[in-house]
């Protein structure tokens, strides 16, 4: 007995320990004055009042790319949040900048690409108010300037302020809209993977060929809601298909990042709640679409205030909330829910609300949001919750406190990363570079540098630049015979 007990002591010294998850980092960004925290563009550490400036754009990537981060991840929307004080008022967001006026995340694009060597950049556009054929082209169009560092958001859009302003009297009904979306990814998939030969065009000076006649072809896509013969107007670029991002987790958002996305954003208040939408997700690949759930990298949103001790981050976190702006707060809002508050009482408690959506809304906060106990979720408080971060978990301590919810989400929730919202830009990020990111990298859960300059997104993610092949877009690549 001793000596089995022996053994197994041996056994387990010799047993190397479980190698740490190596966290990725993508800092979460908007082409708008104010994206997540109203009213913030005015403070001193902020310059989004620049976001129209590609100065702006280029010195913020090249900061990412010297500190390490992964990837700029570009929200978008196509409409103004005019719920608040409506219908379709956009005076309520003027004064604070949230997200409006917002330019399109694109352009800068190849910019920042010149100027960085690693910085992955993850661009939101949607599928409901473009043509496929035209998304097609300028993803390829940039994938090609930025040698391959491209991803795209898919989104299916949700503003009526977006359908009204691209000739509809409503939105399109949420599935309805995922039914399209689905369709879409044939689309592109077809016109990416499967239109031109890998060797289509040699640019043979000598032989007078740039393309080769039978490596081209047309997609003759007929469906349901597209009509796209091709072929594709772009040659291939370093993925062909760009990095595939996508949000979402209703039933119908769920299924289809189970089936395309090679990376989802989630939010919540918990890592346990995160952690429900993380395993449905990857079991809804596995069965449904015969996916391997690892080919799926998951992060989660949060929002970090740290400095170098508890008390100066919690200082700082009080500065920074006498910047905000509570009608632009209330104004988004009434954008992400749909409901206007105006019309309400300024002492109602919405908890108790006879508004259902909102009363359900306001009690999952309520019972989950830190510091909430027997706090009473009026108009002023549900404003002071968002202005910092908006609707995102708020981190905010020392390296140390910071790090340790970092790690702790990593665990609970089984998250590979996070989208880090800023407060200030580049303020934010200079201090996730200053504290956070060297923390990280002491506990062994950030890397030390990249493993190969000017990879491609998904060589980053997944080794390789081309579509996996359990992708359901692998399926329509040119297969020579």
């Amino acid at each position: 007995m001793a000596s089995s007990n022996g053994d197994e002591a041996t056994a387990a010294a010799t047993t190397p320990p479980k190698a740490k998850k190596q966290l990725l980092l993508n800092a979460f960004v908007m082409t708008t004055p104010g994206h997540l925290s109203p009213g913030l563009w005015k403070h001193p550490r902020n310059r989004t009042d620049d976001y129209n400036k590609l100065h702006f754009w280029t010195s913020l990537a090249q900061l990412l790319d010297r500190g390490g981060f992964h990837a700029m991840f570009v929200a978008d929307v196509l409409g103004p949040y005019d719920v608040y004080k409506g219908p379709a008022n956009v005076d309520p967001v003027l004064a604070s900048g949230s997200q409006f006026p917002v330019n399109d995340p694109l352009y800068a694009v190849p910019a920042m690409a010149a100027v960085t060597k690693n910085l992955i950049f993850g661009v939101t556009a949607s599928t409901t108010y473009d043509a496929p054929y035209a998304l097609a082209r300028r993803f390829s169009t940039v994938d090609h300037l930025a040698e391959g560092r491209v991803a795209w958001n898919i989104v299916t859009s949700y503003l009526e302020s977006a359908a009204r302003n691209f000739g509809l009297e409503t939105q399109i009904e949420h599935d309805e809209r995922y039914r399209i979306a689905e369709e879409y990814l044939d689309v592109v998939y077809k016109l990416w993977e499967g239109s031109w030969r890998d060797d289509a065009a040699p640019r043979d000076r000598e032989g007078g060929q740039f393309a080769i006649a039978g490596r081209v072809r047309q997609i003759n896509h007929k469906g349901k809601y597209f009509q796209v013969p091709g072929p594709h107007i772009s040659e291939p670029s370093p993925q062909r298909t760009p990095f595939l991002f996508q949000a979402g987790t209703s039933k119908a958002g769920t299924e289809f990042g189970a089936k395309h996305a090679e990376a989802v954003f989630m939010g919540a208040q918990l890592p346990e709640l995160v952690r429900k939408s993380v395993d449905a997700l990857r079991s809804t690949a596995k069965d449904k679409f015969g996916r391997d759930p690892s080919h799926i990298k998951v992060f989660a949103g949060v929002c970090v205030v740290v400095d170098e001790t508890d008390e100066k981050a919690q200082a700082k976190f009080q500065d920074l909330l006498s910047y905000g702006d509570r009608e632009g707060a209330l104004a988004l809002f009434g954008g992400w829910t749909g409901h206007d508050l105006s019309s309400f009482d300024d002492d109602e408690d919405f908890r108790f609300t006879d508004k259902p959506e909102i009363r359900s809304t306001i009690n999952r906060w309520a019972s989950t949001v830190p510091g909430s106990d027997g706090l009473r979720w009026t108009k002023s408080r549900i404003a002071e919750f968002l202005l910092i971060g908006g609707m995102m978990p708020k981190f905010i301590g020392s390296p140390k406190t910071v790090v340790d919810e970092l790690e702790r989400w990593a665990e609970v929730a089984d998250v590979d990363g996070f989208n880090l919202a800023h407060v200030v830009s580049p303020g934010s990020f200079e201090d996730i570079i200053e504290f956070v990111i060297p923390e990280l990298r002491r506990r062994g859960l950030f890397r030390e540098k990249v493993e190969r300059e000017g990879a491609t997104a998904r060589e980053v993610f997944f080794g390789q630049p081309h579509l996996l092949d359990d992708h359901p877009g692998h399926q329509f690549k040119w297969k020579e015979s």
